[in-house]
């Protein structure tokens, strides 16, 4: 399903994997955040005590900033797919 570009980030942003849920792209979505609260876990196992919020979890959000331009780049693709066919 080819959705604007600029709603499926919106969505990303404001939800993980809620971009990929709107492009059709389920199960995408539910790796990118198994994947995002797994290493953001990890990373607050192995940051120190000292580290900020974003420190202690940069794995989560490192796999959040993936999946946000993951999400845009497949709708903009799907458009661009949909374009060239018409």
């Amino acid at each position: 399903m080819a959705r604007a570009p600029g709603l499926v980030l919106l969505l990303a942003i404001l939800l993980p994997g809620a971009g990929h849920v709107a492009i059709g792209e389920t199960r995408r979505a539910l790796t990118f955040v198994c994947f995002m609260l797994a290493l953001g876990w990890i990373t607050t196992r192995l940051a120190p005590p000292a580290a900020s919020f974003i420190g202690r979890h940069a794995g989560g959000f490192f796999v959040y900033a993936l999946s946000v331009t993951d999400a845009y780049r497949l709708a903009a693709l799907a458009v661009a797919r949909r374009a060239s066919r018409a």
